[in-house]
């Protein structure tokens, strides 16, 4: 039987992503006995100490075991962390690092949930390859690891025997892609009916808040941000923003997309897709005056920038999450 360790870093402040593992591995385990299968894993929670106290103490995690006692798994998880202090709780799990480096080199292999991707990347295993996180900690993670190629429009990532999946709760979509691959298809199709999970999901993008990159040195590239957001609407080219701060084309490009990642064209779409995004949800203007109103005047170009940005069309975005699509649910 191989065994699957889901660590408990030092400063764990996530429950869901310890809890929700464990119930997918331990679900699938029995599911396998039912059909006269022998379990796939041994699954256990190991961390640095003893104890591990959640929200301000309200719950605590004990884990079966220390990460130090473990000589050898072969699947390790790590969950996600807290949000607010992500390089401070890296900081605390050396220890766990170390380890981790150690468990891969001899075999294991490792996935991260959702913003468990820092400790992940803080190994230098994932330079070079693919990896997602919740999009909300997407510009720290760069900062962080300029050498990963983060793909935050990602559910979840598979390259050499490392997984990682996007943000919150998506790990579910991690958690059947893994079963399905160690079990079978049915145990997968089981425990995504037991645990009522979109087993098609394999994206996020939708779910993508765009608030652009603003934490840099580039004062001049902060003001034209704040140009394009207050003026999103109007017809202007690259070239005549770049003049408006006395800027080469070239050189305001360059910048531009060192200080936010994006090019200024890019960052322009985001921005207009964020707005139509929200009088989409609000359910008050149909698609054609939502184009009008964000600024574009062909139907197609908007149509096909806001599929690529949100992975749906205008048409389905507004099915999905407007407020009237919502109460007729509710009504139903």
């Amino acid at each position: 039987m191989k065994k699957l360790i889901i660590v408990v870093p030092a400063g764990q402040n996530n429950l869901s992503s310890v809890v929700g593992p464990y119930k997918f591995f331990v679900k699938a385990n029995e599911y396998f006995k039912t059909r006269g299968l022998p379990r796939v894993f041994d699954v256990q929670l190991a961390g640095i100490n003893e104890k591990e106290e959640l929200y301000d103490g309200l719950f605590s995690i004990k884990p079966h075991t220390y990460i130090r006692l473990i000589d050898k798994a072969d699947f390790v998880i790590i969950p996600a962390l807290a949000h607010h202090n992500l390089l401070e709780v890296v900081s605390m799990n050396q220890e766990l690092i170390a380890w981790l480096k150690q468990q891969y080199n001899l075999g294991a292999e490792l996935a991260s949930i959702c913003t468990g991707a820092f400790i992940l990347a803080s190994t230098g295993l994932l330079d070079g390859k693919s990896c997602s996180t919740h999009w909300n900690a997407a510009a720290l993670f760069r900062q962080a690891f300029p050498e990963v190629q983060l793909q935050t429009d990602k559910i979840l990532t598979d390259e050499q025997g490392i997984y990682t999946n996007g943000g919150a709760y998506s790990f579910l979509n991690l958690m059947l892609y893994l079963v399905e691959k160690y079990y079978d298809r049915e145990t997968a199709l089981f425990c995504a009916k037991v645990f009522q999970v979109d087993i098609e999901r394999n994206s996020q993008s939708v779910f993508i808040m765009f608030n652009g990159q603003k934490d840099h040195m580039d004062d001049v590239i902060r003001d034209a941000q704040h140009y394009i957001e207050q003026n999103f609407q109007e017809k202007f080219s690259m070239e005549e923003l770049a003049g408006r701060f006395a800027l080469s084309r070239r050189n305001f490009d360059r910048r531009f997309l060192h200080a936010t990642g994006n090019t200024p064209g890019e960052y322009q779409q985001r921005v207009r897709v964020e707005q139509a995004k929200k009088m989409l949800e609000s359910g008050r203007s149909n698609v054609s005056e939502v184009m009008y109103e964000v600024g574009y005047t062909d139907l197609k170009a908007f149509r096909g920038t806001f599929k690529k940005v949100t992975g749906l069309t205008p048409l389905d975005y507004r099915n999905k999450f407007s407020r009237r699509s919502i109460a007729v649910v509710k009504s139903d």
